[in-house]
């Protein structure tokens, strides 16, 4: 069971769409959280990240944030960053597509490289 933490900015559209879209996915357990400095309704927290065995962010920002911000919790963990700008509201049928475009391009070279 690969687990895979989902970040963005403010955890209210696009990480939690794509919890959603992986929450019943095969081998995987995914949570969401957000970086913002006003309260996400996740916060990324050490602990989020140390369950984590992979942190997918949305933009590269989120990517770099965490590892100057929590670099002694995330080594050795894969953090990647899937370029899924906000522009659109949870569950919008364009953000759906997006991700699940995104997200099943990145599983699958993911699985190509640890089989």
């Amino acid at each position: 069971m690969t687990k895979i933490l989902f970040v963005c900015t403010s955890n209210n559209d696009r990480s939690v769409t794509a919890e959603y879209l992986y929450s019943n996915h095969p081998g995987l357990e995914v949570k969401s959280a957000g970086l913002a400095t006003k309260p996400p309704q996740t916060p990324v927290s050490t602990e989020l990240l140390q369950w984590a065995d992979v942190v997918l962010c949305m933009e590269e920002w989120h990517k770099t944030a965490i590892e100057d911000c929590y670099a002694a919790c995330i080594e050795g963990k894969v953090i990647d960053y899937l370029d899924v700008q906000h522009q659109y509201p949870y569950l919008y049928p364009d953000l759906l597509e997006i991700i699940k475009k995104k997200v099943d391009a990145w599983l699958k070279n993911y699985d190509s490289k640890i089989q």
